[in-house]
């Protein structure tokens, strides 16, 4: 008869009471140690902690350290706390975490995951969610885990139409097929309309904010798609050139750029009036952004120009060539009005501040051995570090194996990571809205894309 160990009574008991067994039973701390444990941590982890569950939320909202250490921390500063100057505890929390995190955008140790996503270079990323959607490259749009790395579900793409631009939300992908837009439910069916291509002028970039999808066409023109009707509901006359970039803001702004140079905004609300920030220019606009809490609109160009608008005066603030190249991307983090986050066809990822144009930051891959690297049946990855470039540096003596071109830029909350994310540590997970991702080919040599997340360390 085999004789099989079973453990102790008083030994079972100990693993329960630790949590072990049926699953870590963290709630089982009590609220005074608790408290002790936690007025020894720092605002972000505090915040970090927050996260962890219902229980230890309850319990830092109910002893309200946040708000202690917030207003140790102003009064470190030297702020006023005055009654008449105080700001609200969250948007002044919030402050503190858009800081910190610039900060760390700038200056902190950076860290890269990179791992194959797709058999050719991928062109588009979009991030929501947790989830990361990549594609444009080849036949498959992949939806990844941020988490860990995972590919959760894969699309496929008709043969009779590349995928030129697509976004997502929770329950389906809206992809730009040529001259049909593609719709994929999350559930595996899918639709694609008008029934007869050619219906209207080529599409060459997209934008989605539900239930209205907005297509920039080669006849200048900006069409308004129902996603639920499945009509266009509006045509937008835009520029004389074919519309290159797009960016909606959730007030129904439609801001676009021409491939002759010219950068118009117009509205999805009753007043279809198009204004013009930017006349022609030899520069065409590669791509837009807009952020909708400092009002500003910014654009890269083919020719390595950024340029910066105030839509409340119609003014350009600022343009700086930061690139000999095209400028392929540019984004920020939700909620900052300082930084914006540059990439292009040089392959160095410029952090800017917002508000005068200057570089603040360049990175690139550091080319040695991996530090690490792990797998599973769904990815490999490989952790290097990354180089932050001293002002004097010369592009042309970094190997291009340090600086492939980076296509496209995303947003994401931050506690997840992906495809190339230049996310800083020490930034809430829960205070801070996003951070930035990057895709771009391996070396031309493999035919390959990759995808890297760089965190600042």
């Amino acid at each position: 008869m085999e004789h099989r160990h079973r453990p102790s009574v008083g030994l079972t008991a100990m693993r329960k009471r630790c949590g072990e067994g049926d699953g870590t039973r963290i709630e089982w701390l009590e609220h005074d140690i608790l408290c002790i444990i936690f007025s020894f941590l720092d605002v972000f982890d505090l915040v970090r902690c927050t996260a962890v569950c219902k229980s230890w939320n309850a319990v830092i909202k109910k002893s309200e350290l946040l708000q202690v250490l917030y207003f140790k921390l102003r009064r470190d500063s030297g702020e006023s706390s005055s009654s008449g100057q105080r700001k609200s505890f969250e948007l002044g929390l919030q402050e503190v975490a858009m800081n910190h995190h610039s900060l760390c955008l700038q200056r902190g140790r950076l860290d890269i995951h990179q791992w194959k996503a797709h058999s050719v270079g991928v062109d588009q990323c979009r991030m929501k969610m947790g989830l990361l959607l990549t594609g444009v490259g080849d036949k498959i749009m992949r939806l990844w885990s941020l988490g860990s790395y995972k590919c959760e579900e894969e699309y496929c793409v008709p043969d009779t139409a590349p995928v030129v631009d697509f976004d997502f939300d929770e329950s389906k992908i809206v992809g730009l097929l040529g001259t049909r837009v593609g719709i994929w439910r999350r559930n595996g069916k899918r639709s694609i309309f008008p029934l007869r291509e050619g219906t209207f002028s080529k599409g060459l970039c997209l934008r989605y904010i539900d239930p209205e999808a907005v297509i920039g066409c080669e006849d200048g023109t900006a069409r308004v798609f129902d996603m639920y009707s499945r009509t266009c509901s509006r045509i937008i006359k835009m520029h004389s050139g074919p519309v290159t970039c797009l960016a909606l803001s959730d007030d129904q702004l439609i801001v676009s750029g021409s491939s002759l140079g010219s950068i118009s905004i117009s509205s999805l609300s009753s007043d279809p009036r198009v204004a013009t920030l930017r006349s022609t220019d030899s520069a065409g606009a590669r791509t837009l952004c807009f952020n909708p809490s400092s009002h500003l609109v910014f654009a890269g160009t083919t020719v390595g120009y950024v340029y910066c608008w105030d839509i409340r005066t119609m003014k350009s603030l600022w343009g700086r060539r930061i690139s000999s190249n095209v400028v392929y991307s540019l984004n920020h983090l939700q909620s900052d009005n300082s930084t914006l986050v540059v990439g292009g066809i040089d392959g160095v990822l410029r952090v800017l501040n917002q508000n005068t144009g200057k570089v603040l930051s360049r990175c690139v891959i550091d080319d040695e051995r991996p530090i690490s690297s792990s797998g599973n049946m769904h990815s490999f990855v490989e952790k290097k570090k990354g180089i932050r470039l001293s002002d004097e540096a010369e592009l042309d003596q970094i190997p291009r194996a340090c600086r492939p071109p980076i296509t496209c830029l995303a947003n994401v909350e931050i506690q997840h990571v992906t495809e190339r994310i230049f996310k800083p540590r020490g930034a809430s997970t829960t205070l801070v809205g996003s951070t930035s991702v990057a895709t771009s080919p391996i070396p031309e040599t493999t035919g390959a894309s990759s995808s890297w997340v760089m965190s600042n360390e």
